[in-house]
């Protein structure tokens, strides 16, 4: 067992052996020359704190020392590339390092940055408390890591076996009832096909919303992606990996760039899109700076790329259009050329379902100082907008029945 504890700025943890005694410990350190506990805590011989009265089955380390109103814990100590310092006066229990499975949290964060981690206080670059605990509670539990193993294995059987969800399988029966329907006009068949078409990818959406985990990203994007043609039907063809001319970020050369997605309407017209994974807590901030809620990196940073993309196609002009059709022309419709006519972005990113006090309104402001060249979306606003085109579309048919 162990437990951690504050002395005389120290953090301690304390191993109880739940065998007869602890003497393990110290023939660990004798010959290897260290010991990892709950695959977290590596402690050398120099950690171990000799105390006058300790007992048999009961070792203590050294885990951080108090320095400048932070408990500072070596990257030795958690095997992470930089020293990790925790606020003094947060509630520091096993339950901040380990989670569920004996995963080490400070591990995980420092594999995705390559920087120090700081908790609390008020150090610049400090992750809040409030924000800290709520990445805690979002680490997995044992039933959640075997539910998204099943899951990531059954979008791999799917495109072999072709299992299909339940909102394809819904899909499928509407349109094998459609075949035993009595004659209908074609506009009431229409009608009818587009609502089943619309209630489609709004069940598809919160299938994969609710396993979103399952997905990689290029999966997640190819997916979401066929959806949105459905939502917006204006565009007729899809440009991947598009290459672009950069003639400003170097004066000595130009800079080849490659936007991931681009889209192409049925006129030619170009316009770009940014799908991210729907990762929580990636639009604004949950604390406030002079009681206003800023936009967080995730969401900033596909603002700025989008903004740059559009800087180099509308510079770009006309001999971009012709550069881009040349490589294209292959993937676009017959008799379609393409123009870069003052194009827009799309980006689809976060949820917004877990927004607090203020931070709808702040987000609102953010999205609407872009409206002019940027349409920010939530997938939140796309489950919105799709479930409001339905209830339109099925007001609209049940008053065109009643008027016949």
């Amino acid at each position: 067992m162990i437990r951690l504890s504050k002395q005389n700025d120290q953090l301690l943890l304390e191993y109880h052996s739940v065998r007869d005694s602890a003497l393990w410990v110290d023939d660990k350190l004798q010959q290897d020359g260290s010991i990892t506990l709950r695959r977290t805590f590596t402690f050398t011989s120099p950690d171990l704190i000799v105390q006058q009265e300790s007992s048999e089955d009961e070792r203590v380390f050294l885990l951080g020392v108090l320095e400048d109103r932070y408990y500072k814990i070596s990257k030795d100590i958690l095997g992470i590339k930089h020293d990790l310092r925790l606020d003094a006066n947060m509630r520091i229990i096993l339950g901040t390092f380990i989670a569920q499975r004996d995963i080490s949290v400070f591990r995980k964060i420092d594999d995705l940055i390559d920087e120090p981690i700081t908790i609390g206080g008020e150090s610049e670059n400090a992750i809040s408390l409030a924000e800290f605990n709520l990445l805690l509670k979002t680490f997995p539990t044992s039933t959640e890591l075997t539910h998204y193993a099943r899951s990531r294995i059954a979008r791999v059987l799917k495109d072999y076996f072709g299992t299909i969800s339940d909102a394809e399988g819904k899909l499928n029966q509407y349109l094998n009832r459609k075949n035993k329907l009595p004659a209908q006009s074609r506009e009431s068949i229409v009608s009818s096909f587009e609502v089943q078409k619309f209630e489609y990818v709004y069940a598809e959406l919160e299938d994969m919303l609710s396993d979103v985990d399952s997905y990689v990203e290029k999966n997640w994007q190819k997916k979401i992606l066929g959806l949105l043609l459905f939502v917006f039907p204006k565009y007729v063809a899809v440009l991947e990996n598009v290459h672009i001319k950069d003639f400003y970020s170097n004066q000595s050369k130009v800079i080849d760039r490659y936007i991931d997605l681009t889209l192409v309407d049925y006129s030619g017209s170009i316009d770009i899109i940014e799908l991210k994974k729907p990762f929580s807590n990636a639009l604004v901030s949950r604390s406030t700076y002079r009681d206003n809620h800023t936009p967080r990196k995730e969401l900033a940073g596909s603002v700025m790329q989008a903004e740059k993309y559009l800087f180099h196609l509308n510079k770009w002009g006309r001999a971009g259009e012709l550069e881009i059709y040349n490589k294209r022309k292959a993937e676009l419709p017959a008799g379609i050329e393409l123009k870069i006519t003052n194009p827009k972005a799309m980006i689809l990113l976060g949820r917004d379902n877990d927004f607090a006090g203020q931070q709808h309104f702040d987000f609102e402001i953010i999205r609407r100082k872009y409206a002019n060249m940027l349409d920010i979306m939530t997938y939140d606003d796309l489950l919105r907008r799709v479930s409001n085109i339905i209830e339109m579309m099925k007001r609209e048919s049940s008053s065109s029945s009643s008027r016949r």
